[in-house]
């Protein structure tokens, strides 16, 4: 069993990583642009089953190998920091090729391997979750469902993002002011992982 203030602060934490603009929730929105909520919405089935295969992969791997090389879960906080203070950085300068109505063929197979190489999975399963969600069953399946009820909500969100700009309803959304509101939050986001690994 898993305490309420770790599960809490992981499921902030795993908001604050899920909502955020990536490589997943683009063709999430990119789909609602071209087809519609309706028909868009069962992708995030793919994008729940591209995480769950990666986050469980990584989550094990990193636990296994974290109990020969002591100093890995310090090593992962760190790099996972690096990495999201890049995602600012580059997504502070970032325009929404959906802006401009630019649409791409989105399916389940597209999404699920998409998802499956987000960089996001590694955070989620190297840094964010507990190591008590890779150390048992009930521990696992504990977190684990409680991401899946956040990420359906949110995925079906960047599908509805992506219909209202199909259906020109979302005109006063400013694509760059949008990704530099997300920049700031990946930046403070990266100094609090960077302050847990140093502390």
């Amino acid at each position: 069993m898993i305490p309420l203030s770790s599960l809490y602060a992981c499921l902030f934490a795993v908001f604050l990583v899920l909502v955020m603009p990536g490589p997943t929730n683009t063709l999430l929105a990119a789909a609602g642009l071209e087809h519609g909520f309706r028909r868009a919405v069962r992708l995030t089935v793919a994008e729940c089953c591209g995480y769950l295969i990666a986050i469980s992969f990584w989550g094990m791997f990193l636990l296994e190998l974290a109990r020969a090389v002591s100093w890995l879960p310090w090593a992962v906080r760190l790099v996972s920091a690096f990495y999201i203070a890049w995602l600012a950085i580059r997504m502070w300068g970032a325009t929404l090729d959906l802006a401009g109505g630019q649409r791409r063929t989105v399916n389940m197979r597209t999404l699920f391997v998409a998802t499956l190489l987000n960089p996001k999975a590694i955070l989620f399963g190297g840094t964010i979750f507990p190591a008590a969600a890779f150390a048992s069953l009930t521990g696992y399946l504990e977190v684990m469902g409680a991401f899946v009820g956040l990420l359906f909500p949110i995925g079906s969100l960047w599908v509805a993002v992506g219909a209202q700009l199909g259906k020109g309803r979302l005109a006063w959304l400013k694509p760059a002011y949008v990704l530099r509101g997300a920049a700031i939050v990946l930046g403070a986001f990266s100094v609090t992982v960077a302050w847990s690994a140093v502390h």
